[in-house]
């Protein structure tokens, strides 16, 4: 067991498991120590085991430019460990490429270029996954790029903390790029006919699958010997969290509004031919949740991107959740760039700021914000914003787990000194209390699957 000083047991602990299996698995929830544990055993691999030589670590872009090599910097035992980032133009990422370097980093948007240009037979001899669960897709081009490129990578090393952010489905491609397919069948339709049940479906188009009796249990069997697990709950001295659903609730007049609103658009979906409403129940059903999250935002756009105001209902309950705040930083999730421009607009006394860069992050935890906004997709991985604020507001909800529970990490992580408040403003009888129990559904489920092979 390594015993480097300032490192956990359940640290040492994870190192331990990525030195000793050459492919695996790291579920380790927000806050835990994914990017410092995987860094010190690639340290090890290399100059104590003499394992490696050159290692690729995949990663959302935010956290490609920034986090691992400041993370590396700020150990002793990794300060060794030369980093290159294969970011910018085709240009500068070709002259990265070249460069010598214990670990290249690149963002996940540039893996499909990257195995392109090697054809496939990528030269890293070990291959770090961050955010394994943004590869759940089998059908993206990025898991396409890799799985090509996976026969000529010795070591594997999948890292996340939201291993099935919707469901059990999701886990075979994931599974997939780190030991091909050995635990969990060798391609998507053996796993959904051993595991599943079609749902529903139009035809031959299956739109979701359901597990059979006993499936789960399996399927965590299955994995449990190359994955390990961990929750913050069970390591970390966690702050005090309070989860609230502040409703609001629309006028007789504006409820029978969003009532006919919905009606009319499912039945311009059901009112089409079988071969359209395929195509409608693949493509646009998705968009019909747009528009009935956006009504009840209070705002919709029609097909022209015009922005059409309904409501300030939500606005309003934000601006009493500030006042409660007393004066402390607010952190605002928003959905849509309407939603965005009207809490600007709205409490432009508060000179809100969107966040966008590192400025926005240093100024937030220095205090000098007093509303910032963010959109959870570039506001989720590896940002620390504890420092600055422990108020979140979700202005508009996400059906994204992931991302939910990501960008309420920002707050609700190791350091922070206050009890974390997340609220979430929903409009009652709308299509946002769907969202809320789904989201609750999904944790559900992921917390079973993390529960099954949690390190003892």
């Amino acid at each position: 067991m390594l015993k480097e000083a300032n490192l956990h047991n359940y640290q040492r602990a994870c190192i331990q498991h990525i030195i000793e299996h050459p492919y695996c698995g790291v579920f380790l929830e927000m806050g835990l120590g994914k990017t410092i544990s995987t860094l010190t055993a690639i340290n090890a691999l290399k100059y104590d085991y003499c394992e490696i030589e050159s290692v690729l670590v995949i990663a959302p872009k935010r956290v490609a430019e920034t986090v691992w090599a400041e993370e590396a910097q700020s150990w002793e035992q990794t300060k060794n460990l030369k980093i290159v980032k294969i970011i910018g133009s085709e240009k500068q990422r070709l002259a990265a490429v070249k460069k010598k370097a214990d670990i290249h980093i690149i963002s996940r948007d540039n893996i499909a270029w990257l195995c392109a240009l090697f054809a496939a037979r990528l030269p890293y001899d070990m291959l770090v996954i961050d955010e394994l669960s943004s590869f759940k897709s089998y059908k993206s081009q990025r898991f396409k790029s890799l799985r090509l490129a996976r026969p000529c990578i010795k070591r594997v090393v999948g890292l996340t903390g939201t291993p099935a952010p919707n469901s059990l489905i999701d886990l075979w491609p994931q599974m997939f790029l780190i030991d091909r397919g050995e635990r969990l069948e060798k391609t998507v339709s053996a796993y959904r006919a051993r595991y599943f049940t079609p749902g529903q479906s139009n035809g031959y188009i299956v739109y979701s699958y359901n597990l059979i009796k006993g499936a789960a249990e399996a399927i965590h069997s299955k994995i449990g010997d190359i994955c390990i697990s961990m929750k913050s709950q069970d390591y970390l001295e966690m702050p005090l969290r309070t989860d609230n659903i502040i409703k609001v609730r629309m006028s007789d007049k504006l409820k029978k509004e969003y009532d006919d609103f919905e009606k009319s658009n499912v039945i311009q979906l059901i009112n089409k031919t079988e071969e359209e409403a395929v195509q409608i129940n693949a493509v646009n059903a998705a968009a019909l949740s747009n528009k009935l999250l956006q009504f009840a935002n209070g705002a919709i756009y029609d097909e022209d991107k015009k922005v059409h105001l309904i409501h300030d209902l939500k606005l309003e309950a934000l601006s009493e959740i500030i006042e409660a705040s007393n004066g402390q930083p607010v952190l605002v999730a928003w959905t849509y760039q309407f939603d965005r421009d009207r809490i600007k607009s709205y409490f432009r006394n508060l000179c809100p700021r969107e966040l966008k860069g590192p400025q926005d992050i240093n100024d937030w935890n220095a205090g000098k914000i007093k509303l910032l906004l963010a959109h959870p997709a570039s506001a989720g991985h590896g940002l620390n914003l504890q420092a600055g604020g422990s108020t979140i507001v979700w202005f508009g909800l996400t059906w994204s787990l992931e991302l939910y529970e990501q960008f309420n990490a920002r707050l609700y992580r190791q350091g922070q000194t206050k009890h974390v408040i997340i609220n979430h403003i929903v409009t009652e009888g709308t299509h946002d209390e769907d969202v809320i129990k789904a989201l609750r559904a999904k944790a559900i489920g992921q917390g079973r699957l993390m529960d099954s092979i949690k390190a003892k």
